[in-house]
């Protein structure tokens, strides 16, 4: 998605990159409100929003609709940056970029979410972020309810509801050969010997297999285990469990 060579009738390929002293003499005539100069300031940053976009590459989104929201925290970060701040636009911009494009994310999930229940979400990731920079540490639920004068159940609510769902097939580990997925850590009380057993094609595919991989099938769908457990229980890795049940799986539907 994100290599795409135009996004939003721009060809990222020919993206100009202005030097430090460019951006800086480029600011300050932007304070004193030249129109020009902001326009060939942000041109030059556009390589920045498409290098912020790329953390949202497997969202599923519009590479064209995240580089818009991206060029609009762009400009939000240029009109509200301090001079005299001893900082890097860079390093100014791209958390107001980030922020533009997740709250894109979350004002267009398609889980829906309460308004009143995104306001007091928002309100607490924008009390969180003051209180972090007062205490110089992360502030607990209690303290940033206090602050806001909001019940702590209500603002974990909040917070919760505004989360991204996260895909069963979301990998959590890869070790350059085979993935492993969140489903795969995950136990279902269903899966036991009744349910198996009941078809006879699957008890006899079952004799077919060697006596770890029967070993391991028993445990992942006879009794429930996730992989990392029947890893933990027969002493191997849980990538090196993963390869065996896809086997032992692929030489049980050869036989069914």
């Amino acid at each position: 998605m994100i290599k795409k060579v135009e996004i939003c009738g721009v060809n990222t390929s020919k993206l100009p990159v202005l030097s430090n002293e460019e951006k800086e003499e480029l600011l300050i005539r932007i304070k004193q409100g030249d129109r020009k100069a902001r326009e060939t300031f942000i041109n030059g940053n556009l390589k920045l929003v498409l290098s912020v976009i790329r953390k949202f590459n497997n969202r599923g989104e519009n590479v064209d609709d995240l580089f818009q929201v991206g060029c609009v925290g762009l400009m939000k970060a240029i009109d509200n940056f301090d001079l005299s701040q001893n900082v890097l636009f860079s390093t100014y911009a791209v958390p107001m970029i980030i922020g533009e494009i997740r709250r894109h994310l979350r004002d267009n999930n398609p889980i829906r979410v309460s308004r009143s229940l995104r306001d007091i979400a928002y309100k607490a990731l924008q009390a969180k972020e003051a209180l972090t920079n007062q205490l110089n540490r992360e502030p607990t639920i209690e303290e940033i309810s206090k602050s806001l004068g909001i019940e702590k159940e209500e603002i974990t609510t909040a917070l919760d509801a505004i989360q991204e769902p996260v895909s069963l097939y979301e990998p959590t580990y890869n070790d350059g050969v085979d993935s492993l997925y969140l489903m795969d850590q995950i136990k279902d009380p269903k899966n036991n010997d009744e349910n198996w057993t009941e078809d006879i094609a699957i008890s006899e595919s079952l004799k077919k297999l060697n006596d770890r991989e029967r070993l391991i099938i028993k445990k992942r769908f006879f009794d429930g285990k996730t992989q990392m457990e029947v890893a933990d229980e027969i002493g191997i890795s849980q990538a090196q469990v993963s390869r065996l049940e896809k086997e032992a799986l692929r030489h049980m539907r050869k036989h069914i």
